[in-house]
């Protein structure tokens, strides 16, 4: 396909969108400076870019895409949902869409947790999701402030921003709230200098002793809010004995507990939701992503002993999205019935077990870590001298040049981490085996190259 100006030569399509995005989006754009390509069709794993050429996409949409591109069965849902009539917008209004898609979440959800649960529906993105828990937990306990941790990503909106770590991003804004910052336990940069249990252990002690310090400066908090894998921190797993401390020190002294599962859930870590891994039972679960099926939606799922909101205490206009809740509710149901979550962890520990069989050829790569399809190469100078810990300095130049590498060799993986220094991956749920192979020799040779 071509476009023609004039007696000018014909330039590709792909082309003229790129440079006409350049002029009229915003300089915040970010996935489109590190994949410029004009995407035009996809399915599955594969996405098909106005150029003929065709990339694995590893992104997924950031983890929303559970199924891959256009899956069948979301295309059903969507499809059967628009024939019937059903109105497509109706605020919080009860609808059978609706209720279909609360009877497959509760169902998903850890029984001990779902059973005495409330739903609410937010705006549609994950961020607003965090807000509307924080402002939950405000509104129950009567108080303020709220914990988080180190590398933490909660969103873009002011409170969310507030407990998310990144300081990049929040330096350049006025202060979002009261937040006291917790390290979080990340063995290989471990922020004692120790790594391993002994950081964890380390952590635990320090947040203990933090908030029953009468001189800490930490007042009563309203929340504690974690990631049981922090994403774009860097793909760094909470230790599951970690968690459940964080979860007795919130019990013992009365504060409520939000896990945000946002980019972990519905299968993503080998486990429907991330908590899992721990058998912790949270007060509060923030979910966006995935549930959706492809499209927006986010909720907050929670205890209902704090249900204590007034009536339109936390709205949004578009949080009655009918095609989402269709889409979402069918995907539930089908990584349920077809043993995706299970497929998730074993193909996730074939890609880490490989990866990290890699390290000896490819000393650039300096940790493998994640959980199921969840997983996070570190990439780090191996001609410098490492740390207390053993690590060596991240080399988030180099990333930015194997992530090129990868493109050129039909492959989409974006980066995160501390330092943008951790190439993530993100496979849908779906990926088969000869996939599973293509993404894993594409990116050792692109490691290699770059």
């Amino acid at each position: 396909m071509t476009l023609t100006v004039g007696t000018a030569t014909p330039a590709p399509a792909g082309d003229a969108i790129l440079r006409r995005q350049r002029i009229r989006e915003s300089a915040a754009r970010t996935y489109a400076r590190s994949f410029p390509i004009v995407p035009v069709r996809a399915n599955g794993m594969t996405v098909e870019g106005a150029d003929g050429r065709r990339y694995l996409d590893c992104l997924s949409g950031a983890g929303t895409l559970a199924l891959g591109h256009n899956h069948p069965v979301v295309l059903e849902a969507i499809r059967r949902t628009l024939d019937s009539g059903a109105p497509l917008h109706l605020l919080d209004l009860a609808t059978a869409e609706k209720d279909d898609f609360t009877t497959a979440l509760l169902e998903s959800l850890p029984a001990g947790f779902a059973e005495r649960a409330r739903i609410h529906f937010c705006g549609p993105a994950g961020t607003d999701a965090v807000e509307a828990a924080l402002k939950l937990m405000q509104t129950a306990t009567g108080r303020r402030g709220a914990l988080a941790f180190t590398g933490a990503y909660h969103g873009m909106t002011a409170g969310a921003l507030a407990v998310t770590g990144s300081v990049a991003v929040k330096e350049p804004l006025p202060s979002g709230g009261e937040v006291t910052r917790l390290p979080f336990p990340y063995s290989y940069r471990c922020p004692f200098g120790v790594g391993g249990e002994r950081g964890a252990e380390l952590s635990v002690a320090y947040t203990e002793r933090l908030l029953d310090d009468p001189s800490g400066g930490v007042l009563p908090p309203a929340a504690m809010i974690v990631e049981a894998v922090q994403g774009e921190g860097g793909v760094v797993p909470a230790p599951d004995g970690w968690l459940r401390e964080m979860r007795r020190i919130t019990t013992e002294r009365g504060i409520p507990l939000i896990l945000d599962e946002v980019q972990t859930g519905v299968g993503r870590t080998g486990a429907m939701w991330a908590v899992e891994h721990s058998g912790v039972v949270p007060d509060a679960m923030v979910l966006s992503k995935a549930i959706g099926g492809s499209l927006p939606l986010a909720v907050v799922v929670y205890r209902e002993e704090y249900d204590g909101w007034r009536p339109g205490a936390h709205t949004g206009t578009f949080r009655g999205n009918t095609l989402a809740m269709a889409a979402g509710a069918a995907t539930l149901r089908f990584v349920a019935a077809n043993g995706l979550v299970a497929r998730a962890e074993t193909v996730g520990a074939r890609m880490a077990a490989r990866l990290d069989g890699a390290r000896g050829r490819l000393p650039v790569i300096g940790d493998v870590r994640g959980r199921g399809l969840m997983l996070g190469i570190e990439l780090v100078d191996p001609a410098a001298e490492p740390d207390s810990c053993g690590a060596l300095p991240p080399d988030p130049r180099l990333a930015v040049r194997v992530r090129e590498a990868c493109l050129a060799r039909g492959l989409i993986v974006e980066l995160g981490g501390r330092h943008d220094a951790v190439l993530r991956l993100l496979p849908p749920l779906t990926i088969t085996d000869e996939q599973t192979e293509a993404v894993l020799d594409r990116l050792c040779d692109a490691i290699a190259a770059a």
